[in-house]
């Protein structure tokens, strides 16, 4: 018998409760793009990003905090925040220091659900903080819940396409008996080499697209280009030491 620990996959937060997320870390995952949004504010200096999911509490504890507010429906900046959820409106001169209340409806959702379900740690994944990511979570060698927030709940391409990202660089330090898991590394193994022209097939790229974010979604793709780890403590995601 191994003792490695376990690996998992979710591919949506509407089947969260198939497993069991107790003692588990718990990557959150929306890679388009609240993810690779919140990897990039901390990565530049952000002092930490408060993710809430919906817009009157975003402007109520932007408010409270002094914050910068953020977030978006429909490519559209929301009546009453003061920006989006592009990950490029975030450099270093703008955000360093700051608080980001940021509003994303998926992924704070799948967030809020695993501390509810005993999570023992949760933090964010995307590609530009793949490493980080990768190395926390065969330094902490706990079982792992890789939590893909999906699209209002139905299944999307970009996020299991980051799962099987972090499987692809980590699976021999844990114990994988999941189909959904060996499909996202499949997947991720086929297309590594093409994911520009990839992810132009994911019904989020045409959704986004329209609203002229191209290279949005390419960036939220590039490995390792703010490479910090987003750790979820008092109600705040915070870049640990790595």
């Amino acid at each position: 018998m191994s003792n490695k620990p376990s690996l998992n996959t979710v591919l949506s937060p509407r089947v969260l409760d198939l497993y069991d997320v107790s003692n588990s870390i718990v990557v959150i995952i929306d890679v388009f793009r609240a993810t690779s949004t919140i990897a990039t504010a901390l990565y530049n200096g952000a002092a930490k990003v408060i993710p809430v999911d919906s817009v009157a509490k975003c402007i109520e504890l932007g408010k409270i905090t002094e914050g910068i507010t953020a977030g978006e429906r429909d490519g559209k900046v929301v009546e009453g925040l003061q920006h989006g959820n592009s990950p490029a409106e975030y450099p270093r001169e703008f955000i360093e220091g700051q608080t980001l209340v940021l509003t994303t409806t998926n992924g704070t959702r799948l967030l809020h659900m695993a501390l509810e379900r005993g999570a023992s740690e949760v933090i964010t994944g995307s590609f530009p903080n793949l490493s980080a990511v990768c190395d926390h979570l065969v330094k902490e060698n706990k079982n792992v819940i890789l939590g893909c927030s999906a699209w209002k709940d139905k299944f999307n391409l970009e996020d299991t396409l980051f799962a099987g990202a972090v499987i692809h660089r980590i699976q021999e330090h844990f114990t994988i008996h999941c189909d959904s898991s060996l499909m996202a590394e499949n997947m991720y193994n086929l297309h590594k080499d093409d994911m520009y022209q990839f992810i132009r097939k994911t019904t989020h790229w045409h959704r986004l697209a329209a609203f002229g974010l191209e290279k949005d979604l390419e960036y939220c793709v590039t490995k390792d280009v703010a490479n910090v780890l987003p750790v979820y403590r008092n109600g705040a995601l915070i870049a640990a030491e790595i």
